[in-house]
């Protein structure tokens, strides 16, 4: 019987021992998605932007004309690529704060999947906001936004 009761003690220790070990595991693995997302809109907004920058290429004069406004506008295009991966930055330690938190492993899994909601959330708008401005960024260099 002091066996039974000295295996159940070792197993329960096991248990609460391999409980944060398994919370940082997922909280490093959603911090990984968030990162794997942050780096593929801004990979996304680079090959639209380089996309629309081969389509100005093609404009020669009038680029030439608005080239100032065409690197003020490029470069908030990079600022906002940038702003974005910063706030997503920051959402993810703030999940893994709320997750190294938690009391419980239902807990963890609560939060993770609140921030893997929310930062799929982000991440589309995150893509319309760059869209839109490689749009303007684009209208803008071909004369088209002036009609």
């Amino acid at each position: 019987m002091a066996k039974k009761v000295k295996d159940a003690i070792d197993k329960g220790a096991k248990r609460a021992k391999d409980a944060p070990d398994k919370a940082a595991a997922a909280t490093k693995k959603a911090t990984d998605r968030a990162a794997k997302a942050a780096k593929d809109a801004t990979d996304r907004a680079a090959k639209g932007a380089k996309s629309a920058a081969d389509r100005v290429e093609g404009v020669g004069a009038s680029i030439r004309k608005s080239g100032e406004k065409l690197a003020k506008q490029g470069n908030s295009i990079s600022m906002k690529v940038i702003e974005h991966a910063e706030a997503n930055t920051r959402e993810a330690f703030a999940a893994m704060r709320k997750a190294a938190g938690a009391k419980s492993p239902a807990e963890v899994a609560k939060i993770q999947g609140e921030y893997l909601r929310d930062q799929g959330a982000r991440a589309l708008a995150h893509a319309r906001e760059i869209g839109d401005l490689i749009m303007q960024f684009g209208r803008d260099a071909t004369g088209a936004g002036k009609k």
